[in-house]
């Protein structure tokens, strides 16, 4: 690794409206190394990224580039520089196509602003094999998978001459085929000598990825390490400042009578066949398997998202039909989607508002809504969720992903649901909110709520489970007990199961 130091800053801090968003704080990367940057939500990371690319400008510190000092920090300078972002939402122009979104930003017309269509779209082949990526140039931005647009941005980052790029939180919503295929566009590009700061929230990814790792806490920086010499415990002591002992709090749960049962059940649509499962009150399933084996298609058919037609549906030993959403409420199923941004909240909505979206007809009266009550709800729920803002008016736009989940969580829960479906409940959040929503899932457990858990992360299935159920070409294909369970079992039954169906 390059000990030629790209970017340093120095002694960063920044207000926000009272609020120490930096205090102090330092990092440094070399050219030709991946630099891990991790902490909590409300650590300071955005906020350091965004003085690095000019998005924001610090109270104090210093930043430099190449050991020159950036006096007047912009978006256009920092561009200037070499310094990119990417973001886990791609900036693409959608309706544009790729090689157009190339184009912008880096392109002179010619005369009399003749756009030269093949040299466009020769740059643009050309950038895009550079970044690996197998994309038609003419294909518009919308149409292309989020690894797609991904590859687009660093292509249009190489295009810029980028000497730094950031990726922050570049896996959240990827397969881990997709994410190995990103993991290897970037060591290419760190054995170029581009310098990446690399954000996740995934800690046991780093260990792939990151030649070093740097720990923000309260806008402090706690301290840098080589990746070889940490663990993923030793960041998570390091990020919250003591043992995290409870991320798991599973406790020996009191199990009741079953409450929601699956019996060959189906969708031809969704994909799923032959699904037999059973979840008692108190109890936590997890749903375990690989990308494509039908876990998220499952929960979507259960909450009548998708239409079954095999088998059946049983609630306390009694037959029920869901053919829409809103049956699935009336019996009791609640469904938090993994996309909390897209389906789990209404981002430009008041954090009261979308608490209460499901269950209007207790904040209704008269025909008009009762301001009132919706507010000593929303008053209620954010107490007892713990969900951390100034106020509830505000826009859950405004809150971090943990506390996004909070709202989306208590919308179901205000419905006073007998079976909870969650999918990915901790996915893009911190540790300390991840411990808060398992803190949560095990109270609601306790009041006798039978919940079904959907989750990418093992460590999160065998650490919340009472049973796990492992799904493999759209069908359970064996279900065990929590003492049973262990990564490589899990592991072993999902690949061999898929390895006999292709």
């Amino acid at each position: 690794m390059s000990q030629n130091v790209l970017l340093h800053a120095v002694n960063i801090s920044k207000h926000y409206a009272g609020v120490q968003a930096l205090r102090r704080a330092s990092f440094d990367l070399n050219a030709g190394e991946v630099h891990a940057l991790v902490g909590e939500n409300g650590a300071g990371k955005s906020t350091l990224v965004k003085i690095i690319t000019g998005a924001a400008l610090a109270d104090e510190g210093e930043i430099l580039f190449n050991d020159q000092p950036i006096k007047e920090n912009s978006p256009g300078y920092s561009k200037s520089l070499g310094i990119a972002a990417i973001y886990q939402q791609p900036a693409l122009f959608p309706e544009l196509t790729v090689a157009e979104n190339l184009a912008i930003g880096r392109e002179r017309s010619g005369p009399f602003g003749v756009v030269k269509w093949k040299e466009r779209r020769r740059v643009a082949k050309n950038l895009l094999e550079r970044a690996g990526a197998r994309i038609n140039t003419d294909a518009i931005a919308a149409e292309l998978s989020m690894p797609q647009q991904q590859l687009v941005e660093i292509a249009r980052a190489l295009g810029a001459d980028a000497k730094i790029i950031v990726f922050d939180e570049p896996t959240a919503s990827l397969s881990e085929e997709d994410t190995q295929n990103l993991f290897h566009v970037i060591r290419e590009l760190k054995s170029q000598g581009t310098g990446i700061i690399y954000i996740s929230h995934r800690l046991e990814e780093l260990s792939q990825i990151a030649d070093r790792v740097t720990v923000l806490r309260d806008g402090q920086t706690i301290g840098t390490r080589k990746m070889a010499d940490v663990d993923r415990d030793e960041l998570i002591r390091l990020m919250v400042g003591r043992e995290l002992s409870t991320i798991y709090p599973k406790r020996r749960a009191v199990l009741g009578e079953t409450v929601f049962e699956l019996k060959d059940f189906g969708s031809h649509s969704a994909g799923i066949r032959q699904i037999n499962l059973a979840v008692r009150a108190g109890e936590i399933v997890g749903v375990a398997g690989l990308i494509g084996a039908g876990r998220t298609e499952l929960a979507k058919t259960i909450f009548g998202l998708e239409p079954p037609d095999e088998g059946e549906i049983l609630l306390r030993g009694k037959r029920i039909r869901i053919s829409h959403p809103c049956e699935a409420v009336e019996h009791g199923i609640a469904y938090l989607p993994e996309d909390r941004r897209k389906h789990g909240v209404v981002l430009d909505l008041p954090i009261s508002a979308n608490i209460t979206l499901a269950s209007l007809k207790q904040v209704s009266g008269f025909g008009g809504m009762d301001f009132g009550k919706e507010k000593k709800i929303a008053m209620d729920y954010t107490r007892r969720l713990a969900v951390k803002t100034p106020a509830i008016y505000n826009s859950v736009s405004t809150l971090s992903g943990g506390n996004q989940q909070k709202v989306a969580l208590s919308r179901w829960l205000m419905t006073k649901p007998s079976v909870l479906i969650l999918d990915e409940p901790t996915q893009g959040i911190d540790v300390g909110a991840k411990a808060e929503i398992h803190e949560l899932m095990m109270e609601l457990a306790e009041q006798g709520i039978a919940i079904l858990m959907i989750s990418s992360e093992l460590p999160e299935i065998l650490g919340m489970s009472d049973r796990i159920a492992i799904m493999s070409g759209g069908t359970i294909v064996t279900v065990i007990d929590r003492g049973e369970a262990t990564q490589d079992k899990i592991l072993s039954v999902a690949l061999d199961h898929n390895r006999n169906e292709n």
